[in-house]
């Protein structure tokens, strides 16, 4: 694993070549640190965050201060990795004076080197501005969180020929507009083969096929860090859910049962001036 900081040409270069590249959610400084030591290399600080680390039923209600603080938790751990900073709902939607300030905070008070916004064509001006700041910008198409209501629940989508040529033109709306890489989300594998190879932006997907340059999941989809089932475009590689449960069973029984703490865990003083304490 090399130790260079992951660059935005580095991430070019592992496209035009054909290596693939690893990205990871993370929240946290721990994660952020594992993601690094393992070789990761994008880190997506997501609005998921909402779902998988404060229990809401959507990523709708995540604001700006809890992105950049979350972020800021992880740009700490990260020493090599290409960190990501998703926009929350309503952040860059109202105008583009409103979407480069904040993408600006991203940069500015957390340390990203690029942010992530949803939409298509529709966002491509609102892109186009923020890449004119000098911010880099990953592009998120198909199923996007944010607007789930509007999509009609958490479904594939670019599954006809009529979404698919929509998406096709939502992709190379962004690129003309500045996006360096682009996130597909539940769409159909075929269709974002078809994208990759039409277009110059670095593609990631989740639940979009192999044929990505890159494929990124959440980190407790992948160790299993959750409740919920896991999705079918996810891959969970541990249960650690289990394992961590049952570390605190036996954590609950051995202070009940006096096992814990042990002599070794215990700090000592003179014996003298202990016994003198207890005479006290």
């Amino acid at each position: 694993m090399s130790a260079d900081k992951v660059t935005l040409t580095r991430l070019k270069e592992m496209k035009d070549t054909g290596e693939k590249i690893a990205v990871l959610t993370a929240y946290d400084y721990p994660t952020a640190r594992l993601c690094d030591e393992a070789g990761v290399e994008v880190v997506l600080v997501g609005d998921s965050l909402g779902n998988v680390v404060m229990g809401l039923d959507s990523t709708v209600p995540v604001t700006m201060d809890q992105m950049i603080h979350h972020c800021q938790a992880v740009r700490r751990g990260l020493s090599r990795a290409f960190l990501i900073g998703d926009m929350p709902f309503l952040s860059y939607q109202v105008s583009h004076q409103q979407a480069v300030a904040n993408a600006g905070r991203f940069l500015k008070e957390a340390g990203c080197d690029c942010v992530k916004l949803e939409g298509g064509a529709e966002m491509a001006s609102t892109v186009r501005a923020i890449v004119e700041a000098g911010i880099p910008v990953c592009a998120h198409i198909g199923l996007t969180p944010q607007s789930v209501s509007k999509l009609g629940g958490y479904r594939v989508q670019g599954k006809d020929l009529e979404s698919a040529r929509k998406l096709i033109e939502d992709a190379r709306a962004l690129e003309v507009a500045g996006a360096d890489l682009i996130v597909f989300e539940c769409i159909p594998s075929p269709l974002a083969r078809a994208i990759t190879e039409r277009t110059g932006m670095i593609t990631i997907g989740i639940g979009a096929g192999p044929h990505c340059h890159g494929q990124v999941l959440v980190y407790h989809d992948l160790v299993g860090l959750t409740t919920r089932k896991t999705p079918k475009m996810a891959k969970q590689y541990l249960d650690l859910w289990s394992q961590i449960r049952q570390t605190m069973q036996t954590y609950v029984d051995e202070v009940k049962s006096g096992a814990f703490p042990a002599p070794e865990h215990e700090f000592t003083m003179d014996p003298e001036v202990a016994a003198r304490l207890m005479e006290d």
